[in-house]
């Protein structure tokens, strides 16, 4: 079994299902990567799960212990080559991330060397304006791009984030002084659960694709997105991926690949 060489140097419980983790090589410095790429962590299948686990495993034979791995969008900037956070979700009834959900500060845990992805921005021009669309930890990436060098472009930026409820929109205090501070950038959250909150939401509580059918981004630029002259990211849930690419195409936007040029850039989990 490979060594397991980083340790967990912060946890922060985002809400009941989500944690932000940050981990930090041990001995040897982290590669450059692109805001926007993913990497892979791991446990071993020796490692305990969280008490909120659902799934019952068969007990690993004497021996047999292996390294469970899954990749995640970083969401820290490159500038840094401390750390890198990564932004994850339980699931229940997962393999990986129980075990990561039962972590503490200062246990050890394996991260790849290699970061990997076309989700990122350096190949389009940056006069282009840019639509960040992504739905509960769908906005990882987009954080990587924005507190690396995403705010310097010459375009306008907007971050459209869906969650079920407001304590899901992670990064939202620095996403709203992220709009606070820069005058292109645009930070709009919505909620499709609002009866659950615990106070008035008096933001969105449409879905994404009702967002953008109804014009919320022309409203805050003055001007209508066209492929021309945006570019559109989709991160997250595959049915609004699937919905989203089914709406811009109408509006005559077209899906990216490499040998096909385009203005949607969609990244599934």
């Amino acid at each position: 079994m490979e060594e397991l060489n980083a340790i967990v140097q912060q946890v922060v419980q985002v809400s009941p299902i989500m944690k932000v983790f940050r981990i930090a090589p041990l001995g040897w410095e982290l590669p450059d990567f692109k805001p926007g790429q993913f990497v892979a962590i791991a446990l071993p299948s020796t490692a305990t799960k969280c008490p909120e686990a659902t799934a019952i495993e068969e007990p690993a034979e004497p021996g047999s212990e292996r390294l469970i791995k899954r990749a995640y969008s970083v969401a820290s900037s490159n500038l840094s080559r401390d750390y890198v956070e990564l932004y994850i979700t339980l699931v229940h009834s997962g393999a990986l991330t129980p075990r990561l959900f039962n972590l503490n500060i200062g246990d050890k845990i394996w991260i790849g060397n290699k970061f990997a992805g076309m989700f990122t921005l350096d190949q389009i021009d940056e006069d282009q304006n840019i639509v960040l669309i992504g739905t509960g930890t769908g906005v990882a990436p987009y954080m990587s791009m924005l507190r690396t060098d995403a705010l310097h472009r010459k375009g306008n930026i907007v971050v459209i984030h869906g969650a079920s409820n407001s304590w899901d929109l992670g990064y939202s205090s620095e996403l709203n002084l992220l709009q606070a501070l820069s005058p292109k950038f645009r930070y709009v959250p919505t909620i499709t659960l609002p009866e659950r909150e615990f106070t008035p939401w008096t933001g969105h509580t449409q879905f994404i694709e009702e967002i953008w059918q109804e014009g919320a981004v022309e409203k805050l630029w003055g001007f209508k997105p066209s492929p021309e002259n945006t570019h559109i990211f989709l991160c997250g849930n595959p049915k609004m991926v699937s919905g989203m690419i089914e709406c811009l195409e109408k509006d005559g936007f077209r899906e990216h690949s490499r040998k096909e040029p385009g203005q949607i850039h969609a990244e599934k989990f």
